[in-house]
């Protein structure tokens, strides 16, 4: 087992607060996202968890220990970085190896692990190869492998697809999925900037912004049912349009939101009217840009290839009640 509970956490570097009363249970077994924008704190709280950084006030407890005092090594914890952190003259078998050395792991248990996870990510036939002779992806499976042979009660990641280009992103994200399906008692906690790497891969996803938790859900709670303006606006790609002023006012809110993918072009007399200024042909989608006059333009996602150009005037609607609204406090209305 390996429950994760955070009450009250506060972190401070001296008078600023970058963590404010944060409040988390972790279910044994969960993959846990970590999302929001730049210096909200998710990284902060993701080393107050691995020990890297000290708890200002507030208590950590790992399957019902308080471990605020315990040594990181203690923790039963390992963390995998955004840099890979790999000896470069070091072997793979090596670098997946050294932990295991420094805690006298008998050379037959340690040469069972290290292959075993090397047959997880499919680093066999790589296992004498120095790092300089991998691809980046690669390099970030070693830097995993290191941390499966010491069979952590929880992984711990830190943004760790950010080095890597898009095609090898969407690899790693299946192959980080099928991992936790392989170790499906270990808790996984994940920090990410990416809303897209959060919702395909969360079982929860955890909204942080200024050092305090916005939501906690399922990506698809998250999604279709956002507690406030900023988890709307945050969540979902492209994300949410919101109008406000004169276009709001029919909806009885301070901003009404709609997802692009919500929103009906019709002939005449909808809800807005408008001028495109870009579409954009995806192949499978397209995106259509119009200016209805608000702060910025609508998004509305047609399928397949649509043959909108500039200049082109359209009229368009939410799909029924799928739409969101918002009072002057950015919290929601309900229907």
């Amino acid at each position: 087992m390996s429950d994760l509970k955070i009450t009250h956490l506060f972190k401070r570097y001296g008078s600023v607060e970058i963590l404010k009363d944060v409040n988390l249970d972790i279910k044994s077994g969960e993959f846990i996202v970590f999302v929001g924008p730049s210096g909200c704190g998710k990284s902060t709280l993701l080393r107050c968890i691995s020990g890297l950084e000290t708890i200002t006030s507030g208590t950590l407890e790992i399957d019902g220990r308080v471990v605020n005092d315990v040594a990181p090594s203690k923790r039963g914890i390992a963390m995998v970085f955004q840099s890979y952190a790999l000896y470069p003259h070091m072997t793979v078998y090596d670098n997946m190896a050294y932990a295991l050395k420094l805690m006298n792991t008998p050379k037959a248990e340690l040469d069972q692990k290290v292959r075993a996870a090397a047959e997880k990510l499919q680093l066999t036939k790589y296992l004498e190869r120095l790092p300089k002779a991998l691809s980046g992806g690669q390099r970030q499976r070693v830097a995993i492998g290191r941390a499966i042979v010491r069979d952590p009660k929880v992984f711990l990641f830190d943004e760790p697809l950010s080095n890597l280009d898009a095609a090898l992103r969407v690899q790693m994200r299946m192959e980080i999925g099928q991992l936790k399906e392989q170790l499906a008692e270990t808790t996984m906690v994940y920090v990410t900037h990416d809303q897209v790497e959060a919702m395909t891969m969360a079982d929860r996803i955890v909204v942080l912004k200024d050092g305090v938790i916005q939501q906690v859900g399922t990506p698809m709670e998250l999604y279709e049912n956002p507690q406030s303006l900023f988890v709307a606006g945050f969540i979902g790609s492209p994300k949410m349009n919101f109008l406000t002023g004169k276009f709001a006012e029919p909806f009885k809110a301070a901003t009404v939101g709609v997802r692009s993918e919500h929103i009906d072009i019709v002939p005449r007399d909808g809800t807005w009217n408008g001028k495109v200024i870009y579409s954009e042909n995806l192949g499978s989608d397209s995106y259509i840009y119009v200016d209805v006059g608000s702060s910025e333009p609508i998004v509305v996602r047609q399928p397949g290839k649509a043959s909108y150009h500039s200049g082109d005037m359209l009229s368009f609607s939410p799909r029924g009640d799928m739409f969101h609204r918002f009072d002057d406090a950015g919290q929601p209305i309900m229907h």
